[in-house]
């Protein structure tokens, strides 16, 4: 009995060193689903049970083996962190393959495995025969690694390739219906507005490199000597981040552009899971955010104000999946809130608690459509009652647009002058084809044709400097193979007639036996 009880207890010790496998299960399935796809095994309805399978075979799996780590944390067998190898130096710094195995990153990372596992058994039937099949499968599986090395990982670098990977499959599945341009417009908006959050966690990596002199978690509060500024300035980058993340004022346009994905994305990417990966960020740092009362204070603010906006815009959507995105925005303002007041216990549990209670509401969402009959609840009389509250509210309190226009619209004005650039002035220097003799718009298909093979070869005439210059080489090239070779008179033809004869004859020479023995002979005497 005590055998059996100490054998159990090395395997659950065991098996939180390989807390390193959780994240990557869903990344090896990613792998395989894109691997299948670029050898073209991946399409057609046969395939889509073994790429659903991979892929929420995978978050079974890892799902599993955190509940027996869950078992082995519970029983105290399980060690606080692990550190799996060494990954690179950023400076003297060292940057290791580090995972955290605590009260806060083992819970959320079960949810966060249980919630996927969940909507990828979903998908497998929502998605029947659609034509992004295995491109949603992939992204998914993306999003579940960069998800788990959030919660899991034991520094800020590698919680950053985390975050990265999140925000990559988030962006591929916004644009999931890519051949249509809302989509790919609400893609651009949600990926610049995440650039801006990634600016903020690159700068908290580069101060805690500067100032603290390392990226784990644990040695970020530092040892309470660290001065009021500097911990200021380490904290504003990783609460720049986590309100991007999180959609928090003023950034918070970006979660209702994010809709335009599949339900089942919108449900574990904005719903539940995601969205809250700000919320974590900011338990983890929570001791060096209470060295920083006005950093709090930001906080409370930010998300009292976004609970409210939240609130107000609920209140007006006509459609199911906008009313629970705003009420989404809603309660993890409130989050937000009760992390400026220090309760970051009190906000993790009900981070959880609202993850899989939203993500049953969105996975629900397209039923509700086609059982609902009635028309949607008006809008409250007290709100409709005031004119320019209501009138700012169905606006969205003009945010929008704002953001448009300080990030998407500069960042197309900006494409289209690289653009202008590179077709007046790179284009013309390398001796590229002419814009103008581009088949036009409208243009017949014949004529498309007659002039696509036109301009194939238009570099061969040279145009630019680099053309003109090709043209003239290819000019001497061509003049001294017509006068060397192709005429049938030069020096060098005849030359090599001769030499050709000469060939002739020694090949026919040597066929024959008393030559072939000659040559035997030969070789044993030389070896000899």
């Amino acid at each position: 009995m005590n055998d059996g009880l100490a054998t159990l207890a090395g395997a659950l010790m065991a098996s939180s060193r390989l807390i390193w496998l959780v994240p990557v299960l869903p990344l090896l399935a990613a792998a395989a689903i894109g691997l299948r796809r670029l050898r073209r095994r991946g399409g057609g309805d046969a395939q889509e049970p073994r790429t659903a399978g991979l892929a929420s075979g995978a978050a079974l799996g890892a799902l599993l083996l955190l509940l027996i780590i869950d078992t082995a944390a519970l029983a105290g067998l399980s060690p606080t962190s692990v550190v799996a190898g060494e990954w690179l130096w950023i400076g003297a710094v060292p940057v290791r393959l580090s995972f955290v195995v605590d009260a806060w990153s083992l819970p959320m990372a079960t949810l966060v495995a249980l919630i996927a596992w969940i909507a990828l058994r979903f998908s497998a039937t929502y998605l029947h025969r659609e034509s992004g099949f295995q491109r949603f499968f992939f992204g998914m599986s993306l999003f579940l690694a960069g998800m788990l090395l959030i919660v899991l990982a034991g520094n800020a670098v590698l919680a950053f390739v985390g975050w990265e990977l999140a925000g990559f499959s988030s962006w591929l599945l916004i644009a999931y219906a890519w051949e249509r341009p809302l989509a790919t417009g609400n893609a651009l908006l949600v990926f610049l507005t995440n650039r801006v959050g990634d600016a903020g966690f690159l700068l908290g990596i580069g101060l805690a490199v500067w100032t603290v002199g390392s990226v784990e978690w644990a040695a970020l509060a530092g040892d309470g000597t660290l001065s009021t500024v500097t911990a200021r300035l380490l904290a504003l980058g990783f609460v720049l981040a986590a309100l991007v993340k999180s959609a928090q004022l003023p950034f918070t346009p970006w979660i209702a552009r994010a809709l335009e994905g599949p339900t089942p994305s919108s449900a574990v990417f904005y719903g539940s899971l995601m969205v809250h990966a700000g919320v974590y960020l900011l338990c983890r740092l929570q001791g060096l955010l209470v060295q920083v009362p006005d950093m709090l204070a930001l906080l409370a603010v930010a998300g009292l104000a976004t609970a409210l906006y939240g609130g107000l815009c609920a209140l007006v959507q006509s459609d199911v999946k906008s009313a629970l995105i705003f009420s989404t925005v809603t309660q993890v303002g409130l989050m937000f809130l009760l992390c400026g007041l220090g309760f970051f216990w009190l906000a993790a549990c009900y981070s959880g608690l609202h993850a899989a209670w939203r993500a049953y509401q969105f996975l629900l969402a397209p039923a509700y459509m086609h059982m609902v009959r009635r028309p949607a609840r008006p809008v409250p009389r007290w709100l409709a009652n005031q004119g320019w509250l209501y009138t700012a509210t169905l606006q969205r309190f003009w945010i929008e647009p704002l953001a448009s226009n300080l990030l998407t619209r500069p960042t197309l004005a900006l494409g289209r002058d690289v653009r202008a650039l590179d077709e007046r002035f790179i284009d013309p220097l390398i001796g590229a084809p002419r814009e103008d003799e581009k088949a036009p718009l409208g243009a017949p298909h014949g004529a498309a044709s007659l002039l696509a093979g036109e301009t194939a070869n238009t570099l061969i005439r040279g145009h630019g400097i680099a053309g003109r210059a090709l043209l003239a080489f290819a000019d001497r090239l061509q003049l001294l193979e017509d006068r060397l070779l192709l005429s049938g008179d030069g020096v060098l033809t005849r030359g090599l007639q001769r030499v050709g004869h000469y060939v002739d004859v020694i090949e026919s020479l040597l066929e024959q036996p008393r030559y072939l023995m000659l040559m035997v002979m030969a070789t044993f005497v030389v070896i000899l």
